[in-house]
């Protein structure tokens, strides 16, 4: 089963009890908005509650400060539309949201402040206005406040976590030697794709917990590493390794491994049992580069260098590329359509729609349009659910427990759609979202069918003009980003090549797998994006060849030789496909390499020259233009 899998059962029931957990403060405040303040202690919760708490303080000291900034402009803003309109869009924030690293947050940051000057518009007193701010600061304070209390009793430690992970990968590779088939192989892809980020963000995570000795962390960091060597062997081993004694004696002690991170503890000294002699390469290479991983699997010795540098808080492009700017003028565009249309209808029940462009706005069409479409089928879901639960199940109940026991159950079941796959995941918070502004009406059960109605056609409305936005003016394909990501592998494959130490070679290895990963990702967006910007199909079956070609040479630069002139062949290579154009020959593949390496080498040389050969395909668009 993959990661998310096992994730899913314990952090469900959390973020049920989370958003019922909101109900009864909402009561106690009367707020006008239910349906956000469960929704945003449905968004707070993560997979440990490091995260958990750290996000929520943060939300909620930055939402203090916005919304102080917006009472001290309620004054200049109360009965002057004009200016009403000018400090909405003043507060889009949507910049941050594409230029910093606030980006997963940063919708949620623009909306809030955005959504507080809109409830000023019909008010025609100060003091009204400042009740108007403390309900929105309510609505974050009251789940942020859930979360953090909640997290602390019952949600997992980050280390925890970490040993699961890793505890659940050695299990995947013991499967693919004892069981070798598509789903297994599929399984274990997938675990490498997801990389050791999420790892080692949780172990960092618990250094600053404090709770586990230091000596334990060392040695948990260095198992992360090796856990991510092993992955690649086991995939070695798989393909080359056909004694089907030794692949048992191999999945044996990755089990055996497993069971001791399971129960809290890390493995050490471990011995891999004697497998027959005399294995064809590669895989006596494999079993005795698996011998020395395994040996040294936990050795509580500091982390060699990060290869990368470190990113700061702003994109090394925040103010030099206009698609920032373009990006922010877009977001706010789409959102102030909405609000001047419900206001100009003075049709109040669609405000989702003002809502709804803050949290689908994302800086590529491809991925606004994939989160559109989870935000319409997931409206759609919850929204039927609402209304058969206004139909036949709110009549049958009477009080908040029978409401809060009616939330735990539905929010039990969308949290379950959002711990899972990344391309579906949204689609659970939309669930949510979307049920409580059909059932959350007021300060108990409610039966108004008109209000579900209105909230699920400013949903629709809001997706629809980001839609039309979004594709119409300055539309960003994912393509040129691609061939840059192409580029930034094959470096790094050379990076691997070179590393001074199997665990070098192995923090390589993972970021690759994992920008493997990301690429298969962006490819797969692109099927969400209008002709106009699309790049075509060659195009995208060409990169999809290089990619697999990349993808195929990690597991054997496991093995790797130390041949000296192969990070500069894999460079070459990175630099015909960032430039094309350059008449620069590729470099003829090394004769001197191994049999399991040679013609892996060459699958990729050929895919580049393929690739540089023809022709770009990405249409002449603004989309393109280069800042």
């Amino acid at each position: 089963m993959p990661l998310r899998c096992w994730r899913r059962p314990r952090r469900a029931p959390a973020c049920a009890i989370s958003a019922g957990g909101c109900g009864p403060r909402r009561e106690w405040f009367q707020l006008p908005e239910a349906a956000l303040t469960a929704y945003v202690g449905f968004f707070l919760l993560r997979a440990d509650r490091a995260t958990s708490v750290a996000l929520s303080v943060a939300l909620l000291v930055l939402v203090t400060v916005l919304i102080g900034v917006v009472l001290l402009l309620s004054q200049a803003v109360i009965g002057r539309p004009a200016a009403l309109l000018t400090a909405m869009t003043a507060f889009g924030l949507f910049f941050l949201a594409s230029s910093s690293k606030l980006a997963p947050v940063g919708g949620i940051l623009a909306m809030i402040p955005a959504f507080a000057l809109s409830l000023l518009g019909p008010l025609p007193s100060g003091e009204l206005a400042t009740r108007a701010l403390l309900y929105v600061w309510l609505a974050v304070a009251i789940p942020a406040g859930v979360s953090i209390a909640l997290n602390l009793l019952v949600a997992p430690a980050p280390r925890r976590l970490a040993e699961r992970a890793m505890a659940h990968r050695l299990r995947a590779a013991a499967v693919v030697l004892r069981a070798p088939g598509t789903d297994s192989r599929a399984e274990l892809q997938a675990l490498r794709h997801e990389g050791t980020a999420g790892i080692a963000g949780w172990l960092r995570l618990a250094a600053l917990e404090h709770g586990s000795p230091p000596r334990d962390l060392l040695a948990l960091r260095s198992a992360c590493d090796a856990t991510a060597r092993v992955l690649l062997l086991v995939e070695v081993l798989d393909g080359a390794l056909n004694v089907p004694a030794a692949r048992a004696s191999v999945a044996e002690t990755l089990e055996g491994m497993a069971g001791i991170l399971e129960a809290g503890g890390y493995p050490v000294d471990v011995d891999l049992p004697v497998i027959a002699s005399g294995l064809p390469a590669p895989a006596g290479q494999a079993v005795a580069a698996l011998r020395s991983t395994l040996a040294h699997f936990a050795d509580a010795v500091p982390a060699p260098p990060d290869p990368d540098p470190s990113a700061g808080f702003f994109a090394t492009d925040a103010f030099g590329s206009p698609r920032h700017v373009r990006f922010a003028l877009k977001a706010t565009g789409a959102a102030m359509a909405c609000y001047l249309l419900y206001t100009a209808l003075d049709w109040p029940g669609i405000h989702t729609a003002f809502i709804t462009c803050f949290i689908v706005a994302l800086g590529t069409t491809g991925e606004t349009v994939e989160k559109l479409s989870l935000r319409i089928a997931g409206c759609l879901v919850g929204a039927a659910a609402g209304v058969a639960t206004l139909l036949w199940v709110l009549p049958g109940i009477d009080g908040l427990g029978g409401l809060l026991a009616l939330l735990f159950v539905v929010t039990l079941g969308a949290t379950w759609i959002a711990a899972g796959s990344p391309r579906i995941a949204y689609a659970g918070f939309q669930i949510a979202f979307a049920f409580y502004l059909c059932v959350l009406q007021g300060s108990g059960p409610s039966f108004d069918l008109v209000v579900a109605r209105d909230r699920v056609i400013g949903i629709l409305l809001g997706n629809a003009v980001v839609y039309l936005v979004f594709t119409r003016l300055w539309p960003v394909s994912v393509a040129p980003r691609i061939d840059t990501a192409l580029a930034a592998l094959v470096h790094r494959l050379a990076r691997m090549s070179e590393a001074p130490d199997t665990r070098q070679a192995a923090m390589q290895a993972a970021r690759a797998d994992a920008a493997c990963g990301a690429i298969a990702g962006d490819l797969a967006l692109l099927g969400y994006e209008p002709a106009g910007i699309h790049p075509g199909g060659p195009w995208t079956a060409q990169r999809a060849r290089t990619l697999h070609s990349a993808g195929a040479l990690i597991a054997p630069l496991a093995l790797q030789t130390g041949e000296p002139r192969l990070p500069a062949s894999l460079d070459a290579l990175a630099h015909r496909i960032a430039a094309p154009a350059d008449a620069t020959p590729a470099p003829a593949p090394l004769a001197a390499l191994p049999p399991w390496l040679a013609p892996r080498l060459q699958a990729l040389a050929d895919c580049v020259h393929d690739q540089a050969a023809s022709p770009a395909a990405l249409p002449a668009t603004p989309s393109h233009a280069t800042p």
